[in-house]
């Protein structure tokens, strides 16, 4: 079970990221007047230097400023994801010299490397290429760019050495964070730019210390990241003198001695201070300790600390604590709810018991966003915070029943409560939640038949109970609903057509009920749920047959990406936190638990069901399916030859039916096909050859009599002359007998015997000859000569049987 199942977007990232790609000049004020005509030209002629499907031609001139009274191009600004292709040298990019303002972040230059001739933009005062694919070396003339008082060059893939920079003496904003930089950090860097307020060398190479000027209040640094790299000696004594730094983030410094946090104390304005991943001196966590009181959010995750820090109590303006990920023991402490303004407070994983105090002590916290998931917590659930907006509490051990009081919470939005031990009914107020977690639980009764028009809901979870009754009717009003499951439990209905006029519902899973009736009808058609993705009906009394056209209407999305990646199911886009939607699928022949499910990702499950008849043909349009499984059925009929289009399917799964026929070779150029059972079937012919099929199992082909081929034993290619040629010595010495019986019993017959005999050895000779003299036609003449000599032994019979019942009658 993945830690990331529910994971919080802390302060500490706004505050570091969010300052730096924010620019403030002064000419971002001019009033975007119409280009000349040739600077017009010239940005089309750059438009069409690159593949930009991704945006149309007003989208990328709305981000292009030009200079009011000369018309020329004083800013450019990409929009994200427009631009496709090579960067080159002599590009009509660096034609427009009266540039103040160029951001190509967040697009696609495929592994370019970045031109000297950005020095040509001499007038360049904003220069922003993160996240666009550069490589290489940054070239020594970008020291020529001595305008600039922001640059960004962050999330590349860049090498070398430090950067040359010191003649940037503008320089406000420095990010060269997320790129493969190593080596020290030149030690006149800071006294080389005076005007430096933002440095960010996060998640590079570098290594060695930072020098701090010697006349440190002067420096107006605010914000300084050296996370994630390989330093070594002392690093943190000079960032001590740095009084004016408001942001400090340390993580993974990679040094082998604990961090003392009592060297920040003389950082009397610090508000943010990062320094997880990195082994804490414990002593400095003690309440006898001092760092600056100031702090609003602090992070010591991955820290490798075993006591509550009772330091946290001298911190009056802390806003936002994370201690995740470390071995704490014990209690929460009860004081440390009464911090006045803490809004943010994340406790997972770690080895917690319990809270200290009643059942109140969260009651008048200020706390906002609460998790404790993943530890060890036991006992009745605590009265959650007045003003909670999302409460996690999964994996832990709690009991009894779940708090009504959460119905009072007007503020909540998120209720994960999933992997404990609840028992009783739930709540009947999840009509305002957004998002509502409680699987694996020992809930009973029915899903609450309240939700009112306008529900707000989009993730209902509750599998893995005890729940009985039928689904509430009133989830018609769940118009943002787009996860539902309520797998496992002992709910007692038909499929519920109706759900189809939910817009928004994408996964559909309940999977292990006791469902029943026909998955299609007369009056209803096609399957016509017009988002869904993943539908899960396994292990179920559903029973009829499916018409071919039952997935015409299934719309199996393209993967889709934004600008951080692939958008997952339970992407809620929130500042502060994601949920992440968890699914429990039986995917290449296994149950597992998937997380991050992509928007894009297809599955169908209708597996250990009574369903009959003939697999759709219209199974073939789903071209996005990533899983097929109809095992465990009565279907009969040929596997569809319309899968072989399903082209993204990794997993199909036909086992355990009434399949006829053979297994269309075209599923062989299904090239993500990992895993393939057709067992316990009436297939047969050769087995599709390629490494799809002849890689998978034995077992995934025993059950089927008439199947042959890799990778069952034997092969579909035996001599064909052996089994024929015993039968037919057998019918020689059958008839031997019968031409001994003929002779001793019906002498006037003899005569004609000899002469068909005579016949029969003329025939044979000839065949004979032919086989010694012609290889080639070998196979036809063998199976020309049996014709033929059947042919003739029924001749002989029949007339035989003629002469013998003249013999009679005479």
């Amino acid at each position: 079970m993945s830690l990331s199942h529910l994971r919080l977007r802390f302060l500490s990232i706004l505050l570091l990221y969010g300052v730096v790609v924010v620019f403030t000049s002064s000419f971002l004020m001019i009033k975007a007047l119409e280009c000349s005509p040739d600077q017009i030209e010239a940005l089309l002629q750059f438009k069409n230097e690159f593949e930009s499907e991704g945006c149309n031609r007003r989208d990328y001139l709305n981000g292009v400023r030009c200079d009011n009274s000369t018309g020329l191009v004083t800013k450019i600004q990409l929009p994200s994801g427009c631009f496709t292709g090579i960067l080159k040298p002599n590009s009509s990019l660096f034609e427009f010299h009266h540039l103040r303002y160029l951001n190509l972040s967040h697009n696609n230059f495929t592994s370019s490397s970045l031109p000297l001739e950005f020095s040509n933009l001499k007038n360049l005062e904003v220069l922003s290429l993160a996240s666009s694919s550069f490589t290489g070396l940054v070239p020594s003339s970008f020291s020529n760019l001595i305008s600039l008082t922001h640059l960004n060059l962050s999330h590349n893939d860049l090498t070398g050495s430090f950067p040359l920079v010191r003649n940037l003496t503008k320089l406000s904003i420095l990010d060269l964070s997320s790129n493969q930089f190593s080596g020290t950090i030149p030690s006149d860097l800071l006294p080389s730019l005076p005007f430096l307020t933002h440095l960010n060398l996060k998640q590079n190479h570098l290594t060695g210390s930072i020098e701090v000027p010697n006349s440190s209040s002067s420096s107006r640094l605010v914000l300084l990241s050296l996370g994630n790299n390989q330093f070594e000696g002392e690093i943190l004594k000079p960032i001590s003198n740095l009084i004016n730094l408001k942001n400090l983030d340390l993580s993974s410094l990679n040094i082998s001695y604990p961090l003392d946090l009592r060297l920040f104390s003389s950082l009397k304005s610090l508000l943010l201070l990062d320094v997880s991943k990195n082994r804490i001196l414990p002593a400095s966590l003690s309440s006898d300790s001092y760092i600056p009181l100031s702090l609003e959010s602090l992070v010591l995750k991955y820290g490798d600390i075993i006591e509550f820090p009772s330091i946290l109590k001298t911190l009056k303006n802390l806003q936002h604590i994370d201690v995740s990920n470390n071995i704490i023991q014990g209690k929460v402490p009860e004081w440390f709810w009464k911090l006045p303004r803490l809004s943010i407070a994340n406790l997972v994983n770690n080895s917690f018991t319990g809270f200290e105090g009643s059942s109140e002590v969260l009651l008048k916290s200020s706390v906002q966003i609460l998790d404790f998931a993943y530890n060890s917590m036991t006992g009745a659930f605590p009265i959650p915070p007045l003003k909670i907006v999302y409460l996690s509490a999964w994996n832990n051990s709690f009991t009894g029943n779940i708090p009504l009081e959460i119905c009072n919470r007007s503020s909540l939005v998120v209720l994960d409560l999933s992997y404990n031990n609840f028992t009783g009914t739930i709540p009947p107020c999840l009509n305002n939640l957004k998002i509502v977690n409680l699987r694996k639980n020992s809930l009973e009764g029915s899903i609450p038949d309240e939700f009112s028009r306008g529900a707000l809901t989009q993730t209902l979870d509750v599998g893995f109970n005890r729940l009985t009754g039928k689904l509430p009717r009133s989830l018609l009003n769940c118009s943002f609903l787009r996860f539902l499951s309520v797998d496992n439990n002992r709910i007692e209905d038909t499929f519920p057509f109706w759900l189809k006029a939910l817009p928004n519902l994408r996964v559909f899973t309940l999977r292990s009920n006791r469902f029943f009736g026909h998955l299609s009808t007369p009056d209803q058609g096609p399957l016509a749920f017009p988002e869904l993705r993943i539908l899960e009906l396994s292990d179920n009394n559903f029973t009829g047959s499916l018409p071919p056209s039952y997935f015409l209407n299934w719309k199996a999305s393209s993967l889709k990406i934004n600008e951080d990646g692939p958008i997952y199911m339970g992407d809620y886009k929130n500042a502060y936190y994601s949920y992440e939607d968890t699914l429990d699928l039986q995917y290449k022949g296994l149950f597992m638990e998937q997380g991050k499910v992509l928007t894009s990702y297809s599955t169908i499950d209708f597996s250990r069901n009574k369903l009959e008849g003939q697999i759709p043909e219209s199974i073939g349009l789903l071209k996005e399916l990533i899983a097929l499984n109809l095992s465990n059925n009565a279907f009969t009929g040929h596997i569809p030859l319309s899968l072989a289009n399903v082209t993204e399917l990794e997993s199909l799964d036909l086992s355990r039916n009434q399949l006829s026929g053979n297994i269309p070779r075209e599923l062989g150029s299904l090239s993500f096909l990992a895993y393939v059972s057709v067992a316990h079937n009436q297939l047969k012919g050769e087995i599709p050859q390629g490494p799809q099929f002849s890689g998978q199992a034995e077992s995934s082909f025993e059950g089927n009599v008439g199947l042959c081929g890799l990778p069952l034993q034997g092969s579909c290619f035996a001599p064909p002359i052996q089994q024929p040629k015993e039968e037919d010595e057998d019918e020689e010495e059958e008839q031997v007998l019968s031409w001994k019986a003929v002779v001793i019993g019906y002498g006037p017959g003899l005569l004609f015997g000899l002469v068909l005999a005579h016949v029969i050895a003329s025939y044979n000779l000839k065949w004979f000859v032919k086989i010694v003299g012609s290889d080639k036609r070998k196979e036809e003449n063998q199976v020309e000569m049996f014709m033929s000599l059947d042919s003739r032994w029924d001749s002989f019979n029949n007339m035989h049987s003629v002469e013998q019942e003249s013999d009679m009658k005479i």
